[in-house]
């Protein structure tokens, strides 16, 4: 499973040297011909759009031939770690942009941030930059993007007396609990979507969790900001008939909202494909707007899912292989896969490239205020046992006062355990 909308359970990363001690970009001597073994997702880019890159690349680069491999989700993480513990790793790989720091932890992965200049790393996307960027050093190069936004039935809205989509929180509750009434339901928000409560939780200037000034992780879900955070997700979620106790997958919310009685769901703009699948007669029914915040003038806060490109320290082409990022991170690319994919590109100056597709570019505007989960190389022992979806039932059943204190003592465990 892709660590971009949805949470990633990887094995646990061999700790092999410290992150610290990785060279800098360029500083190898390779030099004259080259192949490049470069791994890419399963179904990240259409196989027309990798060979036309590769074509391209190998045309503007003479003497140059990429090996373009691509890899499964299933098993990846273990995979991508035994590469860089190796001394026959590829030259390029696509991961997680979460996954970043479990691998620069074991110090396989080579620092570029000496390079983040003339890749324009000014104008990346917060919420995909930062993930790559472990003890102030930018291991991985953000690649693509995307995040959530509001799904919602125009003639539903339309028939409410809903003209346009709300910008503000209070424009959503208002407008939601209008569409909230006979046997539509203005909203489908299950009680466990802990990436929607993140968004929240960020907008009050809240965090999932923190890290000290002595390097130590704390849980964060019994600060007043997740309080100010869990109220709203509660308000909201009561505009609708969602589970308490189950998340966006149990059952699958675009089956739900196919059902015709459902006004909004939040959901990456790819959850419109299936909604069709489920209901055809839906078809020029649905629009897109980015999730609101508490002022018009910026909008809420998401979770930006996507992938980073990484260098391993293995590479025997480290400078080809840089080209490569290089490419794939630039406009040219940016704008090809944008326009082709549907995602979010990697700058903010290029959202514009979107314009035509409205799932699309609700998206990239909500990505301008994406954020990520926290950088630990433990978080993906936080989402096995997944401490905020039980915080999230305990607050809407009002089953547990502690519940807050409970879920940040997990959290803080995970991210410090040494294993």
């Amino acid at each position: 499973m892709r660590s971009r909308l949805l949470p990633l359970s990887l094995a646990a990363v061999t700790l092999l040297t410290a992150a610290g001690c990785s060279s800098a970009a360029g500083s190898s001597a390779d030099a004259g011909p080259a192949e490049l073994t470069v791994w890419i997702m399963r179904d990240s880019l259409t196989d027309g759009l990798l060979q036309r890159f590769e074509a391209d690349f190998e045309a503007t680069h003479p003497g140059t031939t990429l090996k373009i491999q691509i890899q499964e989700w299933d098993g990846i993480g273990q995979k991508i770690t035994s590469a860089l513990a190796s001394n026959d790793a590829p030259d390029v790989i696509e991961v997680g942009n979460t996954q970043v720091a479990q691998y620069a932890a074991g110090g396989g992965v080579r620092d570029l941030s000496a390079k983040t200049g003339e890749l324009n790393g000014a104008d990346w996307l917060p919420g995909l930059a930062e993930p790559g960027k472990v003890d102030g050093r930018q291991y991985g190069i953000p690649w693509y993007a995307a995040n959530r936004v509001v799904i919602y039935r125009k003639d539903l809205f339309a028939q409410a007396g809903i003209s346009t989509p709300p910008t503000t929180r209070e424009e959503w509750t208002a407008a939601t609990a209008k569409l909230n009434s006979g046997d539509t339901e203005g909203i489908y928000l299950p009680g466990q979507n802990w990436f929607v409560l993140a968004g929240f939780l960020w907008d009050e200037g809240g965090d999932l969790a923190v890290k000290g000034s002595d390097g130590k992780w704390q849980g964060a879900l019994d600060t007043p900001q997740a309080a100010a955070a869990t109220a709203f997700y509660q308000r909201l979620q009561a505009l609708g008939h969602g589970p308490r106790d189950s998340d966006e997958a149990k059952p699958l919310q675009a089956e739900v909202f196919a059902k015709g009685k459902t006004a909004q769901i939040i959901s990456s703009p790819g959850g419109a494909a299936a909604i069709l699948k489920a209901n055809p007669e839906l078809k020029d029914k649905l629009g897109f707007f980015p999730i609101p915040g508490k002022t018009a003038a910026k909008p809420g806060a998401v979770f930006t899912g996507g992938s980073d490109l990484v260098v391993p320290e293995a590479s025997g082409h480290a400078d080809a292989a840089y080209q490569v990022v290089k490419e794939l991170a630039g406009a040219k690319w940016q704008t090809e896969i944008a326009k082709e994919m549907s995602y979010v590109p990697n700058r903010t100056s290029l959202a514009g490239v979107l314009s035509g597709n409205e799932g699309a570019a609700a998206m990239a505007a909500g990505a301008v205020n994406g954020h990520a989960t926290p950088n630990s190389p433990n978080w993906a022992a936080v989402e096995a046992n997944n401490p905020v979806k039980q915080f999230l039932t305990q607050v809407l059943t009002g089953a547990d006062p502690a519940a807050g204190r409970k879920a940040s003592e997990a959290i803080t465990k995970a991210l410090n355990s040494a294993g």
